[in-house]
C-alpha cells in the first residue's frame, strides 16, 4: 500500500512513517519545514520527503493519506484529499489500528517529560530482553531511531494531549487505550487548541477512562490538576510518586545524578546516570513503577536506567568550542526552562550560564505563556530571548523584570555577537527551542571557534 503522510517531519508523525514502512508499506511525506532530527532520521530509512503541501505531491494518488494535525482546512492538499474523496485518517487512528491493537501499551502523557520518559521506560523494557515496540516524539540514543514495532506484545507510546486532526479534536491518547499508564504532570499548555486548564484536565479523564481495572495508572504526588482528574472517576489500580508516594527517591547527589529507590518505604536499587534534574527523578520513578507493572523488577529497571542515554533535544551536548558547551534543548514552556536551568545550575555549581530562548510553540506564539517567562531564566547568569517580527506580542516587555541580565534580539546573528560578547571558557550555553532555531546550534558553534 502507497502511504502518504502530511506533515510526516512533526515528531510523531515522522515516527509514524517509520513504523509504516517497517510493516512493509511504500511510505512518502510532505512538510511545509523539513529539519533535522526527523528529516535524517526518515531519509535514512528511504523515505521521500518532498518540501511543501503542492498537490502534485499526491499524484498519482496514494492508496491512503494520513493527515497531521498541524493541517486544516484551506491547505492545499488537504483540499485535494477532500476533493478526490481519496481515503485518509488521523495519525493516531491508524496507529490504534495498524499497531496498537491487540498488544499490551504502555502509554506516557503529561505536560512535561512525555518524550524523555518514555524513552527511559523503552529502554529499561530492552535492557530486561522484552524487545518493546515503541513511538516516541524524539530519538532516544540508545536506540538511534525514534520507533520501531517491535518483536513483543508490549509498546511503549508517548501519548500526547493534542488534537488528533482538523477533522478530530479528541486528544491523541484517547485512541492509545493504555494498559500502564503514567501521568507525569499537568500544566495549562495548548492554548491554541484548549481555551484552559479545565479543558485539557477533562480530556485527560477520558484517557483515565480508557484504561482497564486490571491495568495500572502512575501519578506524582501534589499534582492538584492530576487530583482532580483521578477525581472525576477512575476504575483502575493506582501507584503514586514523590513525596509521600508509593515510589519515592534518597538523593545521593543534589543535582539528581545519582539517587536511591524506594517502593513503600523498601529500598530497591539505586540509579547513578548522566542526567540531572529533579524532574528526571520523576521521570525515574514512574518508569521504575510501569516497568514493574510488566515484570520487572526495580532493582533490574534501576541498574538499567544506569546505562540510559537520554534523548537527542533534551540538553544534549551539542559542541564544546574554546571552553565554550552548547547544548540543544526542547524546552518551551516556563516550567521546562526553570527546571532545565536547575539541573544545569546544581551540576556546573558557579559557571556561567547563558540561556538562550526562542518562544516558538503555538502557545508561546499566543502568549498564553507570558507570566512565567521572565522568571523562568532565573538559574541562568544570562538570558537571550528571540523575538522575530512575526511574534504578535511584546517579548522584551515581557521579560523586563528578569531577574538576570536580559537581551531581547530579533536575529540570530544578533544572538551569536551578543553569546560571542558575554561567553568565556566555562560557560555553559542552552539553546531552548521546539523547532529548528534557524540553525543556530551550528552556527554558533562555527561563530565561536
Amino acid at each position: 500500500m502507497h502511504i502518504h503522510i502530511l506533515g510526516i517531519c512533526g515528531t510523531f508523525m515522522g515516527s509514524l512513517a517509520v513504523l509504516a514502512k517497517e510493516l512493509g508499506h511504500q511510505v512518502t511525506g510532505s512538510d511545509a519545514n523539513v529539519y533535522p532530527p526527523m528529516s535524517t532520521q526518515l531519509q535514512a530509512q528511504g523515505i521521500e520527503l518532498m518540501q511543501g503541501y503542492e498537490a502534485e505531491h499526491l499524484i498519482p494518488n496514494p492508496d491512503l493519506v494520513v493527515i497531521g494535525n498541524a493541517l486544516s482546512r484551506g491547505n492545499p492538499a488537504v483540499e485535494y484529499v477532500l476533493d478526490r474523496g481519496l481515503p485518509y485518517v488521523s495519525g493516531p487512528q491508524w496507529l490504534a489500528d495498524h499497531v496498537l491493537q491487540g498488544r499490551w501499551v504502555l502509554g506516557v502523557a503529561g505536560t512535561h517529560g512525555k518524550t524523555t520518559t518514555s524513552s527511559m521506560l523503552a529502554w529499561v523494557l530492552e535492557d530486561a530482553g522484552m524487545m518493546p515496540g515503541f513511538l516516541i516524539g524524539g530519538v532516544p540514543q540508545n536506540f538511534g531511531v525514534s520507533a520501531r514495532l517491535g518483536d513483543s506484545p508490549f509498546f511503549v507510546v508517548e501519548a500526547d494531549e493534542y488534537d488528533s486532526a482538523f477533522f478530530d479534536k479528541r486528544s491523541k491518547f484517547v485512541h492509545y487505550r493504555p494498559r500502564t499508564a503514567i501521568l507525569n504532570n499537568l500544566e495549562f499548555d495548548h492554548a491554541d487548541i484548549f481555551p484552559d486548564l479545565a479543558a485539557i484536565e477533562r480530556q485527560f479523564h477520558h484517557l483515565v477512562r480508557t484504561v482497564p481495572g486490571e491495568g495500572l495508572i502512575i501519578h506524582p504526588t501534589g499534582e492538584a490538576a492530576l487530583e482532580r482528574v483521578i477525581g472525576m472517576g477512575c476504575w483502575t489500580p493506582v501507584q503514586t510518586t514523590g513525596e509521600g508516594g508509593d515510589w519515592q527517591a534518597r538523593l545521593l547527589a543534589e543535582d539528581g545524578s545519582c539517587f536511591e529507590v524506594l517502593f513503600q518505604g523498601e529500598l530497591q536499587g539505586t540509579v547513578d546516570w548522566p542526567l540531572t534534574g529533579r524532574h528526571n527523578v520523576a521521570n525515574a520513578l514512574a518508569t521504575l513503577a510501569a516497568a514493574r507493572h510488566v515484570g520487572i523488577l526495580p532493582g533490574q529497571a534501576a541498574n538499567a536506567l544506569c546505562r540510559f542515554k537520554s534523548v537527542k533535544r533534551r540538553m544534549e551536548k551539542v559542541a564544546e568550542v574554546a571552553g565554550v558547551t552548547l547544548y540543544d534543548d526542547f524546552a518551551h514552556h516556563p516550567t521546562a526552562i526553570a527546571t532545565t536551568l536547575d539541573g544545569l545550575r546544581k551540576r556546573v555549581g558557579t559557571a556561567p550560564i547563558i540561556a538562550v530562548v526562542e518562544p516558538r510553540s503555538n502557545s508561546m506564539k499566543l502568549g498564553a505563556h507570558r507570566e512565567g517567562l521572565a522568571d523562568s531564566v532565573r538559574q541562568a547568569d544570562r538570558a537571550i530571548w528571540y523575538a522575530p517580527p512575526s511574534l504578535g506580542w511584546d517579548l522584551a516587555g515581557t521579560v523586563a523584570g528578569s531577574p538576570v541580565p536580559t537581551r531581547v534580539c530579533d536575529s540570530l546573528e544578533a544572538i551569536i555577537a551578543e553569546v560571542k560578547q558575554h561567553a568565556t571558557a566555562g560557560t555553559q550555553v542552552v539553546i531552548m527551542s521546539n523547532g529548528g532555531f534557524g540553525g543556530l546550534h551550528g552556527k554558533l558553534a562555527e561563530a565561536l571557534s
